[in-house]
């Protein structure tokens, strides 16, 4: 098996939404509730203002999974300068497979490119596969977010780590 990652493109918008949709369907490790279509899925992970980079994993021409770098939201969380936001998603069938430390490995690189110095990755207390994910990385626990809303009003904690990649 090989992976091959490349540039997300607004092609693939429809394939990411598959995607993600199915992690949302499962429940239990990504904060979004709502159901992505292309046009959403373009502006937010594909081509959003705040990029730094959104890429994607292929095995055997089908897309596996795909990883979002941002510049973090001026309405958001404030960060300090430099640092990026990470999002990862993996198709449920494929995890496992080393699709995320292949993405991973692009990401990194677009990272220092941008001049990124720190990546923070903001995972669900309750994605135990997202945080081993993450720490497998090196990704460092750095706060706790208690009791964060989910839209269907569940709270859930949400463990915020970071890697510094300079």
């Amino acid at each position: 098996m090989t992976i091959e990652v490349r540039a997300a493109t607004k092609d693939d918008a429809e394939a990411l939404s598959g995607i993600l949709n199915a992690i949302i369907n499962a429940g239990g490790t990504t904060a979004h509730q709502s159901p992505f279509d292309a046009s959403r899925m373009h502006r937010h992970y594909i081509a959003p203002d705040n990029l730094v980079c959104c890429s994607v994993a292929e095995i055997d021409g089908r897309i596996a999974g795909f990883q979002t770098l941002m510049w973090p939201d001026e309405m958001g969380q404030p960060f300090p300068k430099g640092w990026a936001v990470i999002a990862s998603f993996v198709s449920l069938d494929a995890a496992g497979q080393g699709i995320g430390r292949a993405l991973f490995a692009a990401t990194k690189a677009s990272a220092l490119a941008a001049s990124v110095h720190t990546i923070d990755a903001t995972i669900r207390a309750d994605n135990l596969g997202g945080l081993a994910y993450y720490q497998s990385l090196g990704f460092t626990d750095y706060d706790i977010l208690r009791n964060v809303p989910l839209r269907d009003g569940n709270r859930v904690d949400r463990i915020r780590k970071k890697l510094a990649i300079t």
